[in-house]
């Protein structure tokens, strides 16, 4: 997959993207995390730095604490130590990748952050982390001021908080914490589930295009709010047809098919189909043939298929954006083992 189309003024081609960023940013308020606390926010909110939108800038912004900025802002330290914020993701997962971004922070950035982990049953409270066993994601680092400072992670523990701690104080415009969903079983039914669902434990498998978005907003929570929530392609200048490929939660069978073309107006889809395939690929099973779609419409379709697959093919003809993408529908027993599996290989408390 290619990432993601970026017009940053930080970033010159594509190519300068880590390959991480086409996993989901688990810290996104998109996803549903929260700042659950910071030492000091004095002079910007900690809420700023999970906020799904790019950082923004306007000069000659002063309010009483000094210049706005969107980040998250410590005052100087003028004792040892070190300034932190804790994340709730918004979904248990793996992180595979951290990018610590410090736009228009700079002569106030921190020389260097660290980010640590922490696997937490419940919502407790900013007081009841204080005991917390937290765990080495990204070890002290240095990172540059006005730039999207990236960092591979090698662990393959389940994380359900973020501690990104600065060194020793500064400025921070956004964490993004991308990784894999390991879903908690506890909270996924057998019935009338989502099996396309990020927070279920679905994922992108594949993908023709993602020029203007990420295919990964069709499967995120909730309802997109504007076009640029949802999957868009380019234009296409051929006979072909644009396609994504979405991991299921686990298998099962689907009864009721949604493709979601809410905000696209004049570049929905004309037609969409649907295929799903079997998990070890040798079974192809049709979900909904070619179809007819309207633009800026929640298309709802009942299915009969009864065949268990594993993987799910939206093909889209010729091109264009969609919203979202739900199946709704059953997981087999052999769906509620694989679900069950991931949660306690990754270190998942006993379910």
């Amino acid at each position: 997959m290619t990432p993601p189309n970026r017009r940053s003024r930080r970033l010159a081609t594509e190519a300068d993207l880590p390959d991480f960023v086409v996993l989901p940013d688990l810290a996104s308020r998109a996803m549903g995390s929260g700042v659950v606390a910071a030492n000091d926010e004095l002079f910007a909110e900690k809420e700023n730095l999970i906020k799904p939108e790019e950082p923004t800038y306007s000069t000659y912004t002063f309010g009483h604490k000094g210049q706005v900025y969107d980040g998250w802002e410590t005052r100087r330290r003028r004792e040892p130590g070190f300034d932190w914020a804790i994340v709730r993701l918004g979904a248990p997962g793996v992180v595979r990748g951290i990018i610590v971004d410090t736009a228009y922070f700079k002569g106030n950035y921190p020389p260097e952050v660290s980010v640590q982990g922490a696997v937490i049953d419940g919502y407790p409270s900013a007081e009841e982390l204080e005991d917390t066993d937290w765990f080495d994601l990204m070890p002290r680092s240095a990172v540059k001021g006005d730039d999207l400072n990236s960092f591979d992670v090698d662990c393959d523990r389940l994380v359900t908080h973020v501690r990104l701690c600065m060194h020793p104080d500064g400025g921070i415009a956004r964490l993004r914490v991308h990784g894999e969903v390991v879903a908690d079983p506890q909270f996924i039914g057998r019935v009338n589930v989502n099996l396309a669902a990020l927070d279920c434990g679905a994922g992108i498998a594949g993908c023709s295009n993602m020029f203007y978005s990420s295919p990964t907003n069709l499967i995120m929570p909730g309802n997109a709010r504007l076009m640029g929530e949802g999957w868009e392609t380019s234009r296409r200048r051929d006979d072909g047809n644009d396609w994504v490929e979405v991991r299921l939660a686990g298998p099962g069978t689907v009864g009721v098919v949604e493709l979601d073309t809410r905000y696209f107006l004049g570049n929905a889809p004309g037609w969409a189909r649907v295929t799903g395939w079997s998990a070890d690929r040798s079974q192809e099973v049709e979900i909904l043939p070619k179809t007819r779609l309207q633009p800026d419409t929640r298309h709802r379709f009942r299915v009969d298929s009864s065949d268990e697959i594993a993987f799910a093919r939206l093909d889209v003809y010729p091109d264009g954006g969609m919203a979202r993408l739900r199946l709704l529908g059953e997981l087999s027993e052999a769906g509620r083992q694989a679900i069950h599996q991931r949660w306690t290989s990754a270190g998942g408390p006993a379910r």
